[in-house]
């Protein structure tokens, strides 16, 4: 009995032994797994690490080289103003340029100008050698004087020609008078040899229609002879007046005995027209 107790025991030995070595093998693999696993981690934190550091320096690369790319566009905004501003100041310069070489060309001009009137004084007045500022001030006394004489004989030359047109004028209306004179008489005159035709007689009213009115000079107040053949029979009163033919009213006691006024006979003016 005992036998098999010490046979119980040295199996449970055995097997105690044996799970304790078994155990201490796997404990050993164990533990080698899990120091790999450290190690792994270990690496693998050391390369996230790394790969984070790069990550962040790649960051402030990116962000280096995002300021520097808007230094960059600010400073080629800043040029392009620059440039702008350099072309309007250019403009502006070119502007000016040729506003100076007009007002040169201007002076230009007016030397030319001036050389020309010089020219022409020192003709006038007989200069000899050139004129500078020496000699300015002398030429433009005798200038003075040269026109004060011509001035003198302007305003002599103008009263001869105030008196020569009030003379004129004086003509002229003496001429006018004598003209109208003349046109007012020829009038008269052409009134005194007027005649004109009786173009109708009406007898029982006692008038005639004479070929003539006021634009031949008929008036009211105009006293007409009538005549035929040349001898005068009777007097006729215009009674009406318009610009081409007259009424006349016959005045019966001045007709010649037996004779009565028709048409065709002819009216003259009783009394001529005075000049």
């Amino acid at each position: 009995m005992k036998a098999i107790f010490h046979i119980i025991a040295i199996l449970a030995a055995g097997g105690a032994a044996y799970f304790s070595y078994d155990h201490s093998n796997k404990f050993k693999e164990q533990q080698s797994i899990r120091i790999k696993a450290n190690d792994d981690n270990r690496a693998v934190t050391a390369s996230a690490e790394a790969t984070e550091k790069e990550l962040k320096d790649e960051q402030g690369a990116l962000k280096l080289a995002q300021d520097q790319r808007e230094e960059l566009t600010q400073a080629i905004s800043a040029l392009k103003s620059n440039e702008n501003q350099l072309k309007r100041e250019l403009g502006e310069i070119e502007g000016l340029l040729e506003e100076q070489q007009a007002e040169f060309d201007q002076l230009k001009k007016t030397e030319e100008e001036v050389n020309r009137v010089v020219e022409s004084i020192k003709e006038d007045l007989n200069i000899d050698g050139e004129v500078n500022i020496d000699t300015l001030a002398g030429i433009i006394g005798q200038i003075e004087e040269d026109k004060k004489a011509r001035q003198k004989k302007l305003e002599e030359l103008e009263t001869l020609v105030a008196a020569a047109e009030k003379k004129l004028a004086q003509n002229n209306s003496d001429a006018d008078r004598l003209t109208q004179r003349k046109v007012e008489r020829n009038n008269r005159i052409s009134r005194n040899a007027m005649e004109a035709v009786i173009t109708a007689v009406e007898q029982g009213w006692g008038f005639v229609v004479i070929g003539a009115g006021s634009n031949t000079g008929f008036t009211p107040q105009t006293s007409l002879l009538v005549k035929r053949d040349g001898k005068l029979i009777g007097r006729v009163r215009p009674s009406s007046i318009e610009p081409n033919q007259t009424i006349a009213e016959i005045d019966q006691e001045s007709l010649v005995p037996g004779v009565r006024l028709q048409p065709g006979d002819r009216v003259i003016l009783a009394r001529p027209a005075t000049n």
